[in-house]
């Protein structure tokens, strides 16, 4: 039998009945889409938080107490109090890190802010003025708090654009006061809207003294993190050594595995948000995948009501000398046909719906989404499908070959 006769016939028999192949195929056409669009949000995501983190600067580190966490049960070491003002002293002494260009603390206190009758959400952050000059954010109104400012716990705040407008809408705000946890703090400086930076959301964060937050917010005498810089990215990895083995030999501790303390890098950072979003991605792709599992029964399906209702087409190409292998090919590559189309179309709606979400995302939510089209899921999807087809269009395709050309001409 002829290859183009094949396809010719195949085309026939899959579109003599459009409104049921339609449906057929839909269970493939929704698994195929919903693969697209989960691989495309997980690498637009992907590169939106590892956009984020490259914000931070390549000489930038983290130390945070506690060991790397492994799983939820070890994010309760968050709450440790193995940072203090030793360690961050320790640290900052030149021979034990000489690298190290600076520090400052962190003290994180999210919760509600208020000024007069209006409230807002904010994260509060404890810091001191190095937070600006690392991350490179400065107010475009005011300046931030001298060192005399943090020794002496002064009530002194830099504002978001977010917190601002919501407290004091039209007004700049400078000079006005703000009430955090029932404490008065005055406005000393106000940024302009910058958006995310790093991990920290500028527009609504609320920066104070960290000395000031200790006394006043929270009542602690640790902090929840310190955040430094190398004096040059080459030196980045001589630096979280240092940093390492002062802070062990701070604490006494000779086995690695017993750290109190992790240090996050850009590096570390971007290899543990493409570990999560690539698990995400992949176990959202699976749970999808199984809308193709569904396509591939109805192709059964649709395949052996397509062989019941042909049978006296089957015995009359018998009777004209086809094979049992011609019938057999024939009612494979219409069900391979059917997934292939299915599979063609799910593409183009993965990829077109992705796109425009990216498009709305960017000019709608002011996110910097960056549209990606998944290529190597588009391509296991259409061999995936395309599989299916085979796998599930071989028994109807079986049961057809078997058929005796005697009895099927006798089938009314």
């Amino acid at each position: 039998m002829k290859l183009s006769f094949a396809f010719r016939t195949a085309f026939v028999g899959m579109t003599r009945k459009k409104t049921r192949m339609v449906l057929t195929i839909l269970g493939i056409v929704i698994g195929i889409m919903s693969i697209i669009l989960i691989q495309s949000a997980g690498a637009g995501a992907q590169e939106l938080i590892l956009g984020q983190i490259r914000g931070l600067g390549s000489r930038t580190i983290f130390v945070e107490p506690g060991r790397e966490p492994q799983g939820p049960s070890d994010f309760s070491a968050f709450l440790t109090d193995s940072l203090k003002d030793r360690e961050l002293d320790a640290l900052l002494t030149k021979q034990n890190v000489p690298d190290l260009e600076d520090m400052t603390p962190f003290v994180m206190i999210p919760g509600s802010v208020s000024a007069g009758s209006q409230t807002t959400q904010a994260t509060t952050i404890g810091t001191s003025e190095l937070f600006g000059t690392i991350l490179d954010i400065y107010p475009n109104q005011g300046d931030y708090f001298s060192k005399e400012a943090i020794e002496a716990h002064a009530s002194l705040a830099l504002i978001g654009d977010t917190v601002r407008e919501h407290l004091f809408g039209v007004s700049d705000g400078m000079g006005e006061k703000i009430k955090i946890k029932g404490h008065l703090f005055k406005v000393m400086g106000v940024f302009a809207k910058k958006g995310q930076i790093g991990m920290i959301d500028v527009d609504h964060a609320i920066i104070v003294p960290y000395t000031t937050a200790q006394k006043y917010l929270t009542g602690t005498d640790y902090y929840q993190a310190l955040m430094g810089r190398a004096t040059s990215e080459a030196l980045l990895e001589t630096v979280v050594d240092d940093v390492s083995r002062t802070l062990r030999d701070l604490h006494q501790i000779e086995d690695s595995s017993k750290d109190d303390f992790h240090i996050i890098t850009q590096a570390v950072a971007t290899e543990r948000v493409k570990t999560i979003t690539d698990v995400l991605t992949a176990l959202l792709s699976s749970i999808a995948a199984i809308s193709l599992l569904v396509g591939g029964i109805g192709i059964m399906n649709m395949m052996l009501v397509s062989v019941s209702e042909r049978t006296r087409e089957i015995g009359l190409r018998k009777a004209l000398g086809a094979t049992s292998g011609d019938i057999l090919f024939q009612f494979l590559l219409e069900s391979l046909m059917l997934t292939s189309v299915g599979g063609l179309i799910g593409v183009g709606l993965g990829a077109g719906i992705s796109y425009l979400i990216s498009l709305g995302l960017t000019r709608f939510v002011s996110v910097n989404w960056t549209y990606t089209f998944p290529v190597s899921a588009a391509v296991v999807g259409l061999i995936v499908s395309a599989g299916v087809g085979i796998l599930f269009g071989l028994y109807p395709a079986r049961q057809a070959s078997r058929k005796s050309p005697m009895e099927a001409l006798r089938y009314e």
